[in-house]
């Protein structure tokens, strides 16, 4: 009697420990592909890079097998009855389980997706160009602008693409699609009003208290 209760026990505390593993961006994106249809390692892989998901979100080719590992070993994923479990990710067809839909739900219910700001790299350069030569302030907002034409170019058709596949202006790959391109065509905007007054910038006026 005493063996079957610590054997309860114990499975009790393992799911507890399993359902106290946080999950990572990348985990939560590879539940949230597998949960569409089921999938090889591979096709995880392919998906992402046509979709460009690692546009918003960095999951490395390393990372996805990590990944598809831990969440089989927690139970979110499973190897589905058409290939043997055997095989490694590369042979293995998965896909989330309904335990894993819901730790995803859960996940998606944080308050760090709408609560959390980026800092961009260009913003930080900017704060800091007082110090720059004149030359490379120049130089630097010309290659931002370059930088971001090329960006916009490619997100236009990568736009049209999606559109052509989903077959409606209504979904969610859309949406964060226009979100990029506002954003590049704001930021475009914003660089000619800086190129304009270039000549009057100066330094903070110190003001004596």
């Amino acid at each position: 009697m005493s063996r079957a209760v610590k054997k309860k026990t114990a499975t009790r505390k393992t799911g507890a420990a399993r359902a106290g593993v946080r999950l990572t961006t990348p985990d939560l994106v590879i539940l949230s592909l597998l949960a569409e249809r089921p999938m090889h390692g591979y096709e995880v892989n392919a998906t992402l890079a046509n979709r460009k998901i690692r546009d918003c979100a960095a999951v490395s080719r390393p990372q996805i097998y990590y990944s598809l590992d831990k969440l089989t070993s927690l139970g979110l994923i499973r190897v589905t009855a058409e290939d043997s479990a055997s095989g490694g990710p590369e042979r293995r067809v998965l896909q989330t389980t309904e335990q894993g839909r819901r730790r995803l739900a859960d996940a998606l219910e944080a308050g760090h997706w709408t609560g959390t700001r980026v800092h961009q790299p260009f913003l930080t350069w900017l704060a800091l160009s007082w110090q720059a030569r004149p030359r490379a302030f120049q130089k630097q907002l010309k290659q931002r602008r370059a930088f971001l034409q090329r960006q916009l170019a490619e997100e236009r058709e990568t736009l049209k693409d999606v559109l052509k596949e989903v077959g409606h202006p209504y979904h969610e790959a859309v949406w964060m699609l226009k979100l990029v391109i506002a954003q590049m065509e704001l930021e475009l905007k914003w660089l000619n009003q800086i190129e304009r007054e270039t000549a009057k910038r100066a330094p903070a006026k110190k003001t004596r208290h």
